[in-house]
């Protein structure tokens, strides 16, 4: 019996990173509800009492960008000074420009933004097809910021982290082996009550989702290890767009292309060729043809098909891969307004992308499997 140990890690949309993830993606949904047409590319940096909110943007609607920082910062929970970082009272730098011509050449022919190569990934894991350790990480991030808003009495603060480490046995997960949760709280907050607290109101109901997936009498928990977690968000830590990109896709579990996807608009292959990578791998999944599916798709600047297109089943396929392809290239169009169209990625929808993951939540087009039946002819 082989055992292997693999981790994921998760964070909530209160660490500086996903924040600042989530204001460049306001301000993407803001411009596509004024202009469906807006090419943007936004990155937003956060430090104690500063927003910088730089990159390119060409639209035809107007989009007041402080206020949009401003309630972004609120909503997530930065709403008191002495957190050092609030949305009422920070400063507002922008620093934008227009679109490149030499770029807007390439994409208003249909053509790719920029080349690149972006990855999709399903597996049959959890009922998500996703990746076992990172769902539970997103899970746990999730539960801890809603317990924060609806148990104030029990002195959370906005920052937080989640690590999962789930021991497989022959490829398949078997238990859940370590947990750790960084939860920043209030000054002089008693750290056994919070581990009380945490393991209580937090790992416990997150993890009774995946009972029937995975043993999950976790062997080791690791709650504020450093015993204090009082300062956090930007006031500890600078927070920067499109640092989270593991946390953002499948927690490691397979490669990466290395481009992010918050603030930028869907000509933007970065974003959309990633999320259609993933509907084609679930879907292929969900068909039933293999246990675990990764495809790259790349391309050039301004061409409009791939470059390429790659699938790998990691010799869990009951059908030959190249067959697989073929039909992909038949009966899907790759290129970027194909893609735009068929995931319908020109509404205003990319905030809840940056809280969580941008995979495996069926609210999202691209997490849908109602192309099943293309692939299951192939059976």
């Amino acid at each position: 019996m082989e055992q292997q140990f693999f981790t994921s890690e998760s964070v909530t949309e209160g660490h500086p990173d996903k924040l600042a993830d989530q204001i460049s993606d306001a301000i993407l949904d803001s411009c596509l509800s004024k202009d469906t047409q807006s090419r943007v590319a936004i990155e937003t940096l956060l430090t104690r009492g500063l927003a910088v909110v730089a990159g390119e943007l060409t639209t035809n609607g107007y989009v007041e960008i402080p206020d949009i920082v401003r309630q972004t910062v609120n909503e997530v929970g930065y709403t008191r000074t002495e957190y050092g970082f609030e949305g009422d009272t920070c400063g507002v730098l922008v620093a934008i420009q227009k679109q490149s011509p030499d770029i807007g050449v390439g994409v208003d022919s249909g053509g790719a933004g920029d080349q690149g190569m972006m990855f999709g990934f399903a597996c049959d894991e959890t009922d998500e097809l996703m990746p076992l350790p990172i769902m539970i990480a997103h899970r746990l991030t999730k539960r801890l910021s809603e317990i924060r808003r609806v148990r104030p009495d029990f002195k959370l603060r906005p920052d937080g982290k989640s690590q999962v480490t789930i021991l497989y046995e022959n490829g398949k997960p078997k238990a859940v082996d370590s947990v750790v949760i960084s939860a920043q709280h209030d000054p002089g907050q008693n750290q056994k009550e919070l581990a009380d607290i945490v393991k209580t109101h937090v790992v416990q109901p997150a993890l009774q989702e995946f009972e029937n997936r995975v043993n999950t009498q976790v062997k080791h928990y690791y709650i504020n290890p450093t015993g204090i977690f009082e300062i956090g968000g930007p006031q500890a830590d600078t927070g920067v767009t499109g640092r989270k990109i593991i946390v953002d896709t499948y927690g490691g579990y397979c490669r990466h292309g290395g481009g992010a996807f918050s603030g930028k608009d869907p000509t933007k292959v970065d974003r959309s060729a990633a999320y259609m990578a993933r509907y084609l791998t679930k879907n292929i999944v969900a068909a039933g043809l293999c246990k675990k599916a990764e495809i790259q798709l790349s391309y050039a600047i301004g061409e409009k098909q791939p470059v390429s297109l790659l699938l790998e089943t990691f010799g869990t396929h009951h059908v030959a891969p190249s067959k697989i392809t073929a039909r992909i290239r038949e009966a899907f169009d790759l290129s970027p307004g194909g893609i735009i169209q068929f995931l319908d990625l020109l509404k205003p929808q990319y905030s809840a992308t940056a809280k969580n993951g941008h995979f495996g939540n069926p609210a999202f087009r691209w997490e849908q499997t109602d192309s099943v039946d293309i692939f299951k002819s192939l059976s």
